[in-house]
């Protein structure tokens, strides 16, 4: 999965991609480079993020998403109007940091055929890094997914059209990252594929003192953990490098 963000505070691409024809262009790279998934987003929400108005956030990502509908493109948003408008306009998947918590976002995916991925995240992105707690990380955050999937599946989605994401970097310490990384496979049982989104992010800078432009190198070794501990899809920045580490460690285990 490849990252379009069409924002201007992105902590990794922040501005490069808000004019709409830059956005289509690098959708269009990543998918040449072997992005099977191409994620767009409207609305940053990067640790300390302001939200953005709905009629700002379909501004961005409606133009680019009427252009690029011959890919798979997933949405990245939590909210339930954009979530119709996206999938009206040829979304073939909904990313939502809040696993559709939102009054109607259920229902909005409910609807349609779409995919959708469920992350966990503790509270907000304006605050979610302040002081975040856990007394068991990786249960907590298992928990969460399991009973979100559930929700799910009694409003009517399908098992076989969830993916869950454990929010790493989503009100999580760079500890709680590296524990839910470590025990990756204590999430398999959720019976649904798991998505790891880990590139460029601030837990690589604080192990590296890297700045995000820098952290190539720490994002393709998270990203080889991450497929060691089971993740199914890889939510990146740089597509050919990770195409790379993925046929390296196919080989090594065929």
């Amino acid at each position: 999965m490849g990252v379009v963000n069409v924002t201007p505070d992105s902590f990794s691409d922040g501005g490069r991609f808000l004019d709409a024809q830059a956005a289509i262009a690098q959708a269009r790279r990543l998918a040449e480079e072997g992005a099977d998934i191409v994620d767009l987003g409207g609305e940053s929400t990067r640790p300390g993020a302001a939200p953005v108005s709905e009629e700002e956030e379909l501004r961005r990502i409606v133009p680019v998403l009427e252009q690029v509908g011959d890919l798979c493109v997933s949405v990245d948003t939590r909210r339930p109007r954009v979530m119709e408008r996206a999938l009206a306009a040829g979304a073939s998947m909904i990313n939502d940091i809040q696993a559709l918590g939102a009054p109607g976002a259920m229902d909005a995916v409910a609807r349609s055929q779409c995919a959708v991925c469920l992350m966990h995240m503790k509270g907000e992105p304006a605050t979610m890094q302040r002081e975040p707690h856990y007394d068991d990380v990786v249960r907590e955050v298992r928990a969460f997914l399991s009973q979100r999937i559930a929700e799910c599946e009694k409003a009517g989605i399908a098992r076989g059209r969830i993916v869950a994401d454990p929010g790493f970097g989503f009100g999580k310490t760079a500890e709680h990252n590296l524990a839910l990384l470590k025990n990756l496979r204590m999430l398999e049982n959720l019976g649904v594929p798991l998505l790891a989104g880990l590139s460029r992010k601030s837990t690589i800078g604080k192990l590296t003192g890297r700045p995000p432009q820098e952290r190539l190198a720490g994002s393709l070794a998270m990203a080889l953990l991450a497929l060691q501990g089971g993740a199914k899809i890889l939510r990146v920045h740089d597509v050919k490098e990770t195409k790379d580490v993925i046929a390296v460690w196919q080989a090594h285990d065929a």
